[in-house]
């Protein structure tokens, strides 16, 4: 890290410390960077001035209007032009990486491209009829497998030591719902390299060498974790994640600092889902969880990817990879079913025990049918009974300030819920969650004309609050679950 960089973000000349490493440099920056070295030498420097005068920094973003008389669904219709972004060039001089197609963005300070989001997005896209664009952005997501061998959290360089969750084959196999079925076989090789990039290392696990990478060997079978290449804070979090190090008596260094990014790559960012003790954010461990969100994931993948080698002619393939499905349903069920609590739960695996948390992942394995049908039907009326709340699906059980835990609700687990209770017959219990859920949507924008990243469902009369920035507006999911909820047709 340079001197510039570790002392613009640890200044708070930023209230956000995203903000400086999506600016724009106006001049070389092994220009700059001598030039600031040279001023620090001479003390006092005036930060801020340097900072403007070498920097184009990213705008605010216009505030929605405070109320709004457009009618939520054409709302929700416009919001898609807002949000499109188009940047085949790039300035060379940026964090940010090209896309060669149009794409949205989730808006307020997520100025690029987010690859689990984008997947829910999509789902309204299809609502609103916007075919091309969800074309565009599965070709911007195949174009960076082919870049850099994965998708990357976003398209901004300092995402690119790590992933999120890998919904491409989903969005694949959306696309193929609304265009046809031979529209899915282009990206075939692409989804194969992301599935080599998830399982990298697998080959080589022993039980004296059970772990790679986003790679675990437990009880005999390969699953899945999440992970980051690197291990130094976060750059866009740089302030926070120092923070929190200095703040431990015994410095935790590299292994604290993965841990948070491999939290980042899980999407929840933060939960304490990944903690050792629920009230400890020091005490992460994303690393030594196994996600049952996460191998749900990876099981549809294997069998999205044994339907299109099937689909090409490959009939090898075609039962490899139906193979290694039917070997992850095994696992799903017989791993991550934790009979005591009647629900499927992450595992610890360097302990070989349940992690007893209570989150709506247990529903992945629903929405993607990797659930034997009685186990969906004992977990159903136990989950209902811990998450549903007044405006739908709490995250977890846990109000621990972070935001990925009670009281908030997020857009893509209501999806997910939904969905995976109606996919085992649980019609009434899923439109419950979806009435509920779009009323708090509708109120919130009847009050305030915004769409929010994520919503308080226990209190629906409180803002939703935790994690390292304010609510945002936009919102890129939010509309393209509303979309998808408010279409009696959606299949995706």
């Amino acid at each position: 890290m340079s001197a510039l960089f570790q002392d613009v973000q640890t200044s708070r000349i930023f209230s956000d410390s995203k903000t400086f490493v999506d600016c724009d440099a106006r001049r070389s920056p092994v220009s700059i960077r001598i030039d600031y070295n040279r001023l620090r030498a001479e003390p006092p420097v005036d930060l801020r001035r340097f900072v403007e005068a070498n920097f184009q920094c990213p705008a605010i973003p216009a505030d929605a209007p405070a109320t709004s008389d457009i009618p939520f669904r054409e709302h929700l219709n416009a919001l898609w032009d807002r949000l499109v972004r188009s940047d085949r060039r790039g300035s060379g001089r940026s964090t940010l990486i090209p896309l060669p197609h149009e794409y949205v963005v989730p808006g307020g300070r997520f100025r690029e491209a987010y690859y689990w989001d984008s997947y829910f997005t999509m789902i309204g896209l299809a609502a609103s009829g916007r075919k091309r664009l969800i074309e565009s952005m599965l070709d911007n997501f195949a174009f960076l497998i082919d870049s850099y061998g994965f998708v990357p959290n976003g398209n901004r360089t300092y995402y690119t030591g790590r992933s999120q969750p890998p919904f491409f084959f989903a969005m694949v196999n959306l696309y193929m719902q609304v265009a046809s079925a031979e529209k899915g076989l282009a990206y075939l090789p692409a989804l194969r390299r992301e599935y080599d990039f998830w399982m990298d290392g697998a080959e080589e696990l022993r039980p004296g060498s059970p772990s790679h990478r986003r790679v675990v060997l437990y009880r005999g079978t390969i699953l899945n974790r999440y992970w980051d290449d690197f291990d130094a804070p976060r750059p866009e979090s740089y302030r926070e994640d120092v923070h929190l190090a200095q703040a431990l008596s015994a410095a935790p260094g590299k292994r604290l600092y993965r841990e948070l990014r491999a939290g980042a790559e899980s999407g929840w960012d933060y939960s304490s889902r990944w903690f050792a003790d629920p009230r400890d954010f020091a005490s992460i461990r994303t690393t030594g969880i196994l996600p049952v969100d996460l191998n749900s994931l990876l099981f549809a993948m294997e069998s999205t990817l044994s339907e299109l080698y099937r689909a090409a002619g490959d009939l090898e393939a075609h039962r490899r990879f139906e193979a290694r499905a039917r070997a992850r349903f095994t696992a799903i069920n017989d791993l991550f079913w934790n009979a005591d609590a009647g629900m499927f739960q992450d595992v610890d695996w360097r302990r070989s025990v349940f992690t007893e948390r209570v989150t709506a992942a247990s529903f992945y394995p629903m929405y993607f049918r990797a659930a034997r049908g009685d186990l969906a039907r004992k977990q159903t009326p136990r989950l209902i009974d811990a998450l549903l709340k007044e405006g739908g699906i709490v995250t977890s059980t846990y109000a621990s300030g972070q935001q990925w835990d009670s009281p908030n609700g997020w857009p893509p687990l209501q999806w997910i819920a939904v969905k995976g209770l109606l996919h085992y017959g649980f019609a009434e219990q899923s439109d419950d969650i979806r009435r509920r859920w779009l009323a708090v949507n509708r109120r919130v924008y009847s009050n305030t004309g915004k769409m929010m990243e994520k919503y308080d469902v226990v209190d629906t009369s409180l803002p939703a609050g935790g994690g390292e920035y304010p609510a945002q507006d936009g919102f890129g999911w939010t509309n393209g679950v509303a979309l998808g909820l408010l279409d009696d047709n959606a299949l995706y």
